[in-house]
C-alpha cells in the first residue's frame, strides 16, 4: 500500500512540482494551501509524512509542526522554507521537526530525504537483537517499537531524537563527530549545517533533565558528542 505524504504550501506551482516528484517515487500525496487544512486532515487520518512550508496563510507552519508533534511523537516532518536564518532552523528543529530545507532547493533532493526519514522510522529492528533492546544506564530504546524508556518511565522522543540517542549507546565506547551524526541520521549527501546536531542535542537534553535523567550528551569540544552517566555519589 503507497505510503501517504500531506505537503502544504500556498504556492501552487511548489506543490504541483513536489507532488509530481513524490508520486513518481509511488508515494500517494495529498495537498493543501494552508496548514489549517493540513491540521483537520491530519486529525481525520494520519499521514506517513509531513511536509510544511513556514511561511502560509492562517497558522503557520512552524505553529503547525508543534501541534502535530504534540499529538504525535512520531511523525516525521520535514520543513521547506526560504526563510534560512540560523534562528528560523533552529526553531523549526527545536520545534519538532526532523529536517529543515531551504528554498530554492532541487525536487530530487526533497525526495532523497523523504525516503531516507522513512527508512530510518520503518527499518525492522535485526532479529538476532538481544530482547530488541538497547541500553545505557537507566536509558532504554526500544528499536522494534520505535520506544524509549528512562528511569522506568516513557521518554518521548522524535524519530530524529530516537535515532541520535541510539547510534550514540550503539557507539557508547568513542565520541561521535557531527559530520558522522549527520550521515548516519539523514543517510543523503547534502550540505548541511551542522548545528543542525547542536540545535537536536539541546532539545534532548531538555527532555533529559525535565526527567532526572542520569544519562545525558556531553559535547566533545570542537568533534561531536558521547553519551555519558553521571556519577554515584
Amino acid at each position: 500500500m503507497p505510503q501517504i505524504i500531506y505537503l502544504a504550501d500556498d504556492e501552487k506551482n511548489i506543490r504541483d512540482l513536489i507532488a509530481a516528484f513524490l508520486t513518481q517515487e509511488g508515494f500517494t500525496v495529498q495537498t493543501f494551501e494552508t496548514g489549517d487544512a493540513l491540521l483537520a486532515a491530519s486529525s481525520a487520518q494520519l499521514p506517513d509524512l509531513v511536509i510544511l512550508d513556514v511561511m502560509m496563510p492562517g497558522t503557520d507552519g512552524l505553529s503547525v509542526c508543534s501541534m502535530l508533534r504534540k499529538a504525535n511523537a512520531e511523525l516525521p516532518i520535514i520543513i521547506v522554507s526560504a526563510k534560512d536564518s540560523p534562528y528560523d532552523r533552529v526553531t523549526g528543529l527545536t520545534l519538532g521537526s526532523d529536517d529543515y530545507l531551504i528554498k530554492p532547493f532541487l525536487p530530487l533532493e526533497l525526495v532523497a530525504r523523504v525516503h531516507a526519514l522513512l527508512r530510518r522510522v520503518q527499518k525492522p529492528a535485526p532479529a538476532n537483537e538481544t530482547a530488541c533492546e538497547l541500553a545505557f544506564g537507566a536509558l532504554r530504546l526500544y528499536p522494534e517499537r520505535r520506544s524509549a524508556l528512562l528511569n522506568g518511565a516513557p521518554l518521548t522522543l522524535t524519530p530524529t531524537e530516537f535515532d541520535f540517542l541510539a547510534y550514540l549507546v550503539q557507539h557508547r565506547d568513542r565520541a561521535v563527530s557531527r559530520d558522522e551524526l549527520l550521515q548516519a541520521l539523514w543517510q543523503v549527501d547534502w550540505q548541511a549545517d551542522t548545528r543542525a546536531t547542536d540545535d537536536l542535542v539541546k532539545r534532548l537534553r531538555r527532555k533529559l533533565r525535565d526527567l532526572n535523567s542520569p544519562v545525558r550528551v556531553e559535547t566533545v569540544w570542537g568533534f561531536g558528542f558521547r553519551i555519558a552517566q553521571e556519577e554515584s555519589l
